[in-house]
């Protein structure tokens, strides 16, 4: 007979597993923040600085003592993280770069062809002119390369052919991030910077498979063979079946039933002892959350898991608003329990809305415990005052 884990227990695991259940505590710097970098897995890095940009949230969420200050240091002076792609631009523990090959070998050989159909002209003439210029002259950025090549002014399929090279050289391996300038990226070779000890080893593509699958299972807690090769972005649908069959004959794992929200049942793997797993009480604390937090990468895994169905952007017609803005996600416990819009205009942070999810009351315990997880916040962002919009709290 196929067990059971129980909705509020799946819950409560996934959440220890992505720490947002303990307490907020610890340095959030050096050795402990690339501690809570490597227990995450990855921790996307993105532009959008409605109230914070999303890695700094992601952090300062489960350590208080975060400042965004922190971060840059163990990129490009401890070379203790590097930056690389999951989903989409993210800081990984550098112990895991030897196991990141394979993903530069295999995005390297799709981009090579899939962006030739989506980008405009052809960047492929480029990428040994970008490279011999990394090579020649050091750390770049694109607007170091390129030169009188048309910029083009939409997204990144608009990019001009040598800023294309430089991404596919980057995405393939052969270039780093040294560091960043603000946001912008900083390229140099990937033998100036990735530490030699890391550089040169080297482990085979069934090492690999096998250690993304191991990773990603422990961090999810339970998963379906999907889920965990989506998790790294790096083996394949097959791969990851395949690894699930051989771990269950080796009894490494084990098929369980996870119970969603609504209570619907789907068959996952787990580890053997997760029937038996203790985790700590989840604290009752409110905290808000990014939008790309990764306990909410996977949108539809958290909507089954929360019963939340929760949209990240709202769009305003132009000329308000020429694109989309974000709304943040709200946890207390182990529960989502709802979504604000709130955002920094200088030294102020505007709360406009909070919207709780149905079923969920705001009594004045609860209200009392988000607005001072809202004053957090603003001192987390610099804001010195808050401003209220009338009816805010909905």
């Amino acid at each position: 007979m196929i067990p059971t884990l129980q909705n509020a227990d799946a819950r409560r695991l996934f959440l220890h597993n992505h720490g947002l259940v303990a307490p907020a505590s610890g340095v959030g710097k050096g050795v402990d923040l690339q501690g809570v970098i490597s227990d995450l897995g990855f921790v996307q890095l993105d532009s959008v600085n409605t109230l914070a940009r999303a890695h700094d949230l992601i952090l300062w969420s489960r350590r208080q003592q975060y400042r965004t200050q922190h971060l840059p240091p163990l990129l490009h002076r401890d070379r203790a993280v590097f930056e690389h792609w999951t989903h989409d631009a993210a800081a990984i523990d550098m112990a895991h770069f030897p196991h990141w090959r394979l993903k530069m070998a295999r995005d390297g050989a799709r981009l090579s062809g899939h962006w030739q159909g989506i980008r405009r002209d052809d960047f492929t003439q480029k990428v040994d002119a970008v490279l011999r210029r990394v090579a020649d002259h050091g750390d770049c950025t694109s607007s170091d390369v390129g030169k009188g090549e048309e910029r083009g002014k939409g997204g990144w399929w608009d990019w001009h052919p040598s800023k294309t090279a430089l991404e596919y050289l980057w995405r393939s391996g052969q270039i780093s991030v040294t560091r960043r300038d603000g946001f912008r990226k900083v390229y140099d070779l990937t033998e100036r910077v990735i530490p030699a000890g890391v550089l040169n080893t080297r482990v085979d593509e069934v090492e690999t498979i096998d250690w993304a699958c191991n990773a990603a299972i422990d961090r999810l807690g339970f998963a379906t063979s999907g889920e965990i090769a989506a998790f790294w972005d790096i083996v394949t649908a097959t791969e990851a079946r395949d690894w699930c069959a051989a771990a269950l004959t080796r009894r490494e794992i084990i098929q369980i039933n996870v119970a969603a929200a609504d209570g619907s049942l789907r068959k996952s793997f787990a580890r053997p002892e997760v029937m038996d797993c203790k985790t700590p009480p989840p604290s009752q604390r409110v905290r808000l959350l990014s939008p790309f937090d990764p306990a909410l990468r996977d949108r539809k895994r958290a909507e089954r898991l929360f019963g939340f169905h929760y949209r990240i952007e709202i769009f305003v017609p132009a000329p308000k608003r020429q694109y989309g803005y974000y709304v943040f996600p709200v946890l207390e416990g182990t529960q989502l329990i709802g979504r604000i819009d709130t955002k920094r205009d200088g030294d102020t942070l505007q709360v406009t809305a909070f919207w709780p999810e149905k079923g969920v009351h705001m009594g004045n315990g609860r209200s009392a415990r988000l607005v001072a997880e809202i004053e957090r916040a603003a001192r987390f962002v610099g804001s010195t005052q808050i401003d209220y919009t009338d009816g805010w709290l909905r």
